[in-house]
């Protein structure tokens, strides 16, 4: 099952970092039939809202990239708003895609759902063999509810749902409050006001040692349409770029890129996260896909897109 040009697509969540990389990578290929609705518009943890639409647009294809997402901070501290909101956002796209008859549903995930102490890297047979990192736990368990959705809606009713589970993401519209986003994002505001105040330091949350494995989210977007065009298996698959960094590396990095000139406090008294979380991501590349954009260009891409969109 591949998309057309004129296949009728619709990306649940556009307005976020992936869909909206999703939006505009569809849009440079020359998809003419992309549907998109607002969350003020169309609130997905509606059961009736939802329905109503997917009656009225009768989506062919589905990138279900709409969810509650954050950092440990936001995930510690909204514990039920995570499982909830995304428990029932998927629930319902996932139910009116199989009642409406869309032809392919691709559901996305994320790498927290692999163990916390699973071995390095990790493989898409590791899931649900060990416990979870309990920092966000909740958005994990939701995610992985949404993948056995896909998984028993194939077995049950035949539905071409398939699944895919990025690492790490960064990029344009990503989200830089410090209160909810994630680490690459974090820092990046962190070093750019410390830089524009002239301060003599910044406080960096933990020991700077776990690694982590960043993927710029136009690769991930190239990566969900190669999916959906190319991939039909009940069995999830991992999209990321195989090589990781350390937080301590990461930070160092941008601070020579952006040009804060002070000094790194590094906090131990909050806590680090999973030690290490690197995908084995074989499966994909044996597909016939791989990442393009280096971490380091990356970063600057990232920089530059913050610095005229939010940074000034």
């Amino acid at each position: 099952m591949r998309l057309s040009k004129k296949s009728k697509i619709y990306i649940a969540g556009h307005n976020g970092m992936v869909g909206s990389a999703i939006v505009r990578k569809l849009n440079s290929l020359g998809y003419q039939n992309l549907i998109v609705e607002t969350s003020k518009n169309l609130d997905l943890r509606n059961s009736l809202e939802t329905e109503s639409f997917f009656k009225l647009k009768k989506p062919e294809f589905v990138f279900l990239a709409a969810a509650k997402v954050g950092g440990i901070l936001a995930n510690s501290t909204y514990k039920a708003d995570f499982i909830y909101d995304n428990l029932m956002i998927q629930s319902n796209v996932i139910k009116n895609a199989h009642k409406y008859d869309v032809k392919k549903l691709l559901f996305l995930g994320s790498s927290c759902i692999y163990p916390k102490e699973s071995p390095q890297p990790i493989k898409e047979e590791y899931l649900l063999s060990g416990l979870l990192e309990t920092t966000n736990e909740p958005y994990a368990i939701a995610k992985i509810a949404g993948l056995k959705m896909c998984e028993y809606f194939r077995e049950q009713y035949g539905c071409n749902f398939i699944s895919a589970m990025p690492t790490n993401l960064y990029g344009p519209n990503d989200n830089f409050n410090l209160k909810t986003s994630h680490v690459f994002a974090a820092l990046i505001r962190k070093f750019h006001e410390a830089k524009f105040q002239n301060l003599s330091e910044i406080e960096l949350w933990g020991t700077g040692s776990p690694k982590r494995e960043f993927l710029h989210v136009d690769d991930l977007a190239e990566a969900l349409i190669f999916l959906m065009n190319n991939y039909d298996s009940n069995s999830t698959i991992n999209v990321g770029t195989g090589e990781d960094v350390s937080i301590k590396e990461l930070a160092n990095n941008m601070q020579k890129l952006i040009g804060f000139n002070g000094a790194i406090y590094w906090n131990e008294e909050m806590p680090d996260g999973t030690p290490r979380k690197l995908l084995n991501v074989s499966k994909i590349n044996n597909l016939g896909w791989k990442s393009r954009i280096e971490l380091t260009n990356g970063i600057e891409q990232t920089y530059r897109w913050y610095t005229k969109n939010i940074g000034n």
